[in-house]
């Protein structure tokens, strides 16, 4: 379920998915959807993105996926994260990110796409997709590390930690764990006291300077999940998961 709320121009989007905020198809189209009405009303001036529970998102729900005949569930999924990173990375106003816990595969999309950062310190991000058959949000990740350390993320599906985001400038204050809310309240509380028609033209210039078209790298990454899915290694590994092997 995608909870929202607005008070004093701030809006918070809140994902509450038990156990672990493995989103289904449909729940990333609800962010997604969220995430927009909340970019489109004049009244919003910032928006803290955050979760539920232990962890702020654990990607996917494969068990979704391997309990559905054919690519379906795969398909939805795919284009449901499509959605909600677009939605994160092109709402008019500031996304705060407020993040405990795991943020991992999906969660590295939403993340890497928010404008800020807050993140207790027992937070974790990673992209397990490599273990999982899949492939993505690289792009991403990408925008949380460097260059080198993404790629030795991606193949070995190592996690960093808070702290060493902090280090790299990705996390803009690590926080008490449960104190991160609160802390990203108070940043989009700064953000919401400004001239909300400056802000808004001021994430779109920012968006406009970025050098990666975070839309079309994403979805060519999505390509080899496709090609991966065809080979059936895709499969084998999330059955691999589902039945505990990984």
């Amino acid at each position: 379920m995608i909870h929202f709320s607005l008070r004093d121009g701030v809006a918070e989007i809140v994902m509450d998915f038990p156990p672990v905020n493995a989103l289904p198809a449909q729940g990333w189209f609800d962010l997604a959807k969220a995430l927009r009405q909340a970019g489109d009303d004049p009244q919003v001036r910032a928006v803290v993105l955050a979760a539920e529970g232990r962890g702020f998102n654990a990607g996917v729900d494969i068990k979704e996926m391997q309990r559905t005949q054919g690519h379906e569930a795969l398909i939805q999924a795919n284009r449901g994260c499509y959605a909600a990173f677009s939605a994160v990375y092109t709402c008019p106003v500031p996304v705060i990110a407020a993040v405990q816990g795991f943020c991992l595969g999906g969660g590295i999309g939403l993340v890497g796409n928010a404008d800020i950062v807050i993140a207790s310190e027992d937070a974790y991000f990673g992209l397990p997709e490599v273990d999982r058959g899949a492939l993505g949000a690289a792009t991403h990740l990408a925008r949380l590390v460097p260059q080198h350390l993404m790629r030795a993320m991606v193949y070995t599906c190592r996690n960093v930690t808070a702290a060493e985001l902090h280090h790299h400038g990705s996390v803009l204050e690590v926080t008490e764990p449960g104190k991160q809310r609160e802390a990203a309240h108070a940043v989009a509380a700064s953000i919401a006291a400004k001239n909300p028609v400056i802000v808004r033209a001021a994430k779109e210039s920012l968006n406009g300077i970025d050098p990666v078209d975070v839309h079309r790298s994403y979805r060519f990454e999505q390509g080899f999940t496709f090609e991966l899915n065809l080979t059936g290694v895709s499969d084998e590994a999330r059955q691999s998961f589902v039945d505990g092997n990984r």
